[in-house]
C-alpha cells in the first residue's frame, strides 16, 4: 500500500497523535494509492480541451468573437494549473522526476508559470496554513488580511485596503500577470541549470503565445485578446484558491497539533462533480491540507471519513456553499480594511 510522503516543509505524523490514527485509517482505505488511469484520462483530455481551443482561434480567425475564443482558452489553462498542481504535491506519479516533467511541461511551457517557484511557496502555505509572516498566500500585498498590518498602511496603500472587499474580484484580474512577473523574478534570482532551464520553458509560452496571437489578428485586437484571457485566467483561479483559508482562523505561531493546524484554518465547498471539476478538487481543502499527496479522485471518497473523525474529536470542520464561502472571506476583508480608518474614540 502506498506510503503518505509529506511535502517539504509538511510535517509527517507524530506517532500516538491524532494525525496518526487518522493516517492508519486513510491507509487502510487504499486512498493514498495512485490513480494512474485516472490522470491519464484528466490529461488527455485537458490537452483536448487545449488543442481544440487553438483550433478554433485559428478557424474564426480575425473576429471580435475571439475574446470568446479568450474565455474559453483562461478557463483551460486554469484546468493545466489545477493538473500541474497535482504534480507538484506528488499526486499523479510516485517517482518525483516524473511529476516534474508534468508540472514543467504544463506550468511552465504551457501556461507561463515557474513550476519550481511555485512549489516551494505552495509548501510553505501547507506548512503554516494563514499564519502571518510565514504563509506566503497571506503576505500583505496589494491585499492585507490582518488588522495589525493594515493599521500601519499609509498613503494610496491605506487607501487601497480601505476599499478591499469591493476591489477583491477586479484585483483578481491581475493576478495572471503577477504569477508571471513572480516567476521571472525568481528565476532570475536562482542560479544554476535548472532556473535557466525554466526560464528558456518561459521564455517559449510567451514567444510562441504571442507569436500565434499576432499571426491571426491585428494588434488591437490582439492586445483585446491578450487582455481577456489573462485576466479571466487570474480570476479564475483566484475564485479557485480563494474560498479555502480567506476568513478562517490566522494562528500565530501555528496554535496547535498538525490536525488541528490543518482543519480549524481551512474550509470545504459543497457540491458534486461539477463542483470538484470547476474547482480542480480544492473544494476539498481539509482533507488535501491533511493529505497533499492523495490523487484528487480520492478525497471526495476521504471527507466522510476525516468528517467523521473530527466530530468524535470534537474538531471544528467547516464546509459551506460557494457563495457563502465568499461572502465570509469578503466579511473578513471588509473586517481588515476598516482597521485602516479606525472609529474615533468617543469625547467625554
Amino acid at each position: 500500500m502506498a506510503e503518505q510522503t509529506a511535502a517539504p516543509g509538511v510535517q509527517s505524523p507524530a506517532r500516538g497523535s491524532d494525525y496518526a490514527e487518522l493516517m492508519r485509517q486513510v491507509r487502510r482505505a487504499g486512498l493514498l494509492e495512485r490513480r494512474a488511469a485516472y490522470y491519464a484520462v484528466k490529461i488527455g483530455v485537458t490537452a483536448a480541451m487545449l488543442a481544440g481551443g487553438i483550433a478554433a482561434f485559428v478557424t474564426v480567425g480575425d473576429s471580435w468573437w475571439q475574446l470568446a475564443t479568450a474565455a474559453y482558452l483562461a478557463a483551460v489553462f486554469t484546468q493545466l494549473g489545477f493538473v500541474a498542481h497535482d504534480a507538484g504535491h506528488q499526486q499523479i506519479f510516485r517517482r518525483r522526476p516524473a511529476n516534474a516533467l508534468v508540472g514543467l511541461t504544463l506550468g511552465n511551457l504551457f501556461i507561463g508559470i515557474s513550476y519550481g517557484w511555485w512549489v516551494t511557496k505552495h509548501n510553505l502555505h501547507h506548512a503554516h496554513p494563514n499564519e502571518i509572516a510565514r504563509d506566503p498566500d497571506v503576505a500583505a500585498g496589494a491585499i492585507v488580511f490582518s488588522t495589525e498590518e493594515a493599521r500601519v498602511l499609509r498613503g494610496p496603500a491605506r487607501i487601497l485596503a480601505r476599499w478591499q472587499a469591493w476591489l477583491f474580484f477586479p484585483l483578481l484580474t491581475l493576478e495572471g500577470a503577477n504569477l508571471h512577473v513572480q516567476s521571472v523574478g525568481a528565476l532570475l534570482r536562482r542560479r544554476g541549470r535548472s532556473g535557466l532551464m525554466e526560464l528558456g520553458l518561459l521564455a517559449l509560452h510567451a514567444g510562441g503565445f504571442l507569436a500565434v496571437v499576432l499571426l491571426v489578428l491585428p494588434p488591437v485586437k490582439a492586445l483585446a485578446f491578450v487582455a481577456v484571457q489573462q485576466g479571466l485566467f487570474g480570476l479564475y483561479l483566484g475564485c479557485a484558491f480563494a474560498p479555502n483559508h480567506k476568513g478562517m482562523p490566522m494562528p500565530e505561531d501555528g496554535g496547535t497539533d498538525y490536525l488541528r493546524r490543518q482543519v480549524l484554518t481551512a474550509r470545504n465547498i459543497r457540491g458534486g462533480r461539477f463542483t470538484d471539476w470547476v474547482l480542480g478538487g480544492l473544494n476539498y481543502q481539509i482533507e488535501h491540507h491533511l493529505f497533499p499527496s492523495m490523487p484528487r479522485p480520492n478525497l471526495s471518497h476521504v471527507q466522510p471519513l476525516v468528517r467523521d473523525f473530527c466530530v468524535r474529536h470534537g474538531i471544528d470542520y467547516l464546509q459551506c456553499g460557494a457563495v457563502d464561502s465568499y461572502r465570509q472571506a469578503l466579511r473578513h476583508l471588509r473586517a481588515v480594511g476598516s482597521a485602516t480608518f479606525p472609529t474615533p474614540a468617543p469625547v467625554r
